[in-house]
């Protein structure tokens, strides 16, 4: 649902293609909402067949025609509505926490493994976060001003903040398991009858 919305985004800039859509949006939204190249065709199809978008054939002599896509005044009014809505609530579903639920059934070098490999994988990500800037910088022309733009990077911010904390938590764990200090920061602790 989301994906429709982005795309009508992008389109209230300016028109774009299906490959000029993938592009911005691997440059400037990655970061939080990944879509491929198949979704975003898939999506154009469907909100040109419900009258949000429509498709102008580009003739060239030299390349097959370009397909450029423009937002209706449908589709205009729809994610207008769209964004005056209340934020959707969070998918609070999490499948390396339900992971690290059950991680006391398996040893500590195989977690301390797991979790070096994360946090691997979170720093490489942290170092993407930090080339988004530039990414975008060829597409900041479709905002219309710094305002625009502030929005835009609110959510790079948020995801630096959320990577971040993720990053000191998963640190602390895997010290504390270094030290073998099983005790947690909320102060839970059961105390294990010793027959």
């Amino acid at each position: 649902m989301a994906l429709e919305y982005a795309i009508l985004g992008f389109l209230n800039y300016q028109p774009l293609t299906g490959y000029d859509l993938k592009k911005v949006f691997d440059r400037s939204i990655r970061h939080f909402w990944h879509a491929d190249q198949s979704q975003i065709y898939r999506t154009l199809s469907r909100l040109t067949e419900d009258g949000a978008v429509k498709m102008e054939i580009v003739e060239q002599t030299d390349r097959p025609d370009r397909k450029v896509y423009s937002i209706t005044p449908a589709g205009r009014e729809r994610l207008l509505n769209w964004l005056k809505q209340p934020f959707p609530d969070e998918d609070s579903r999490s499948k390396p926490l339900v992971q690290m639920f059950f991680s006391g059934q398996i040893s500590d070098e195989r977690i301390l493994e797991k979790l070096t490999e994360a946090l691997e994988g979170m720093r490489r990500q942290m170092a993407m976060f930090d080339l988004v800037p530039d990414q975008v910088r060829e597409f900041t022309s479709m905002a219309k001003d710094d305002r625009e733009l502030f929005y835009w990077f609110l959510t790079l911010e948020l995801g630096k903040r959320s990577l971040q904390t993720n990053i000191d938590w998963l640190e602390s764990v895997v010290d504390r398991i270094r030290r073998q200090d099983y005790s947690t920061e909320i102060g839970f602790k059961k105390e294990f009858d010793s027959e």
